[in-house]
């Protein structure tokens, strides 16, 4: 009980969590009536504020939170990613939810790396994996293609001089929060790590990197999308 009369008496002192706990535990108490230093410091105020979660492995997001961000966006969806094959394979329903959100007003962009580009084959020998880089960006085109030629969906290459930049960082905005994937050197895009931002205010995390992907879009060049027949 003395112990505990000396935390409480004493401002400067910090008792240990699971002693902070008992304490207040005991008294019936908030852990912030006893110690709100403690707990303010647990808020993010500074320039991490904008970060959400991270990811150690982009495979390790859990499948939800892409489809809610997805589903939740109502002004801009901006993917820039290298090849940005995954959101068919993993996403349920994606191709009709893109249409949706166009008919809806919603702008949906897709950046991607040039197919043929010596950047592609560069990071083609480095992954050496069978799906290469070259066919994942195929297969997105392919089922870009089979969306149609519709209003609002656009899609563009990086520009040459930026293709290390792309192929180096993955960009996914929805609205306010975007995911984040910045490219180990060997790892494909599912074993690289992922940050969660949302926007708090102007040059935070979030501006910072999507500045970066709209850099890209500037100087990317346009694809047309084929009409199926």
């Amino acid at each position: 009980m003395k112990q505990v009369e000396r935390w409480l008496g004493d401002a400067g002192l910090t008792p240990h969590a699971q002693n902070r706990l008992g304490v207040c535990r005991e008294l019936g108490v908030s852990e912030e009536m006893l110690w709100p230093k403690v707990v303010q410091n647990r808020v993010k105020t500074g320039a991490d504020r904008e970060i959400m979660h991270s990811y150690p492995y982009r495979s390790a997001c859990p499948s939800t939170v892409w489809r809610e961000l997805i589903e939740g966006a109502g002004k801009e969806i901006f993917l820039a990613g290298y090849t940005n094959y995954f959101f068919w394979t993993q996403v349920p329903h994606f191709a009709d939810t893109v249409q949706r959100k166009v008919a809806a007003g919603c702008r949906v962009r897709f950046l991607v790396g040039d197919p043929d580009s010596e950047v592609t084959r560069q990071r083609e020998a480095i992954e050496d994996v069978a799906l290469s880089v070259s066919s994942r960006i195929r297969m997105t085109l392919d089922c870009l293609d089979r969306l149609g030629a519709r209003e609002g969906v656009e899609t563009r290459f990086s520009a040459p001089m930026d293709a290390m930049s792309h192929v180096s960082l993955s960009v996914f905005r929805f609205d306010g929060d975007a995911l984040v994937t910045p490219h180990l050197a060997t790892a494909v895009g599912h074993d690289s790590p992922l940050l969660h931002l949302r926007r708090h205010g102007d040059d935070g995390m979030f501006d910072r990197f999507i500045g970066h992907g709209e850099e890209l879009w500037e100087r990317a060049s346009p694809r047309a999308v084929y009409i199926r027949k």
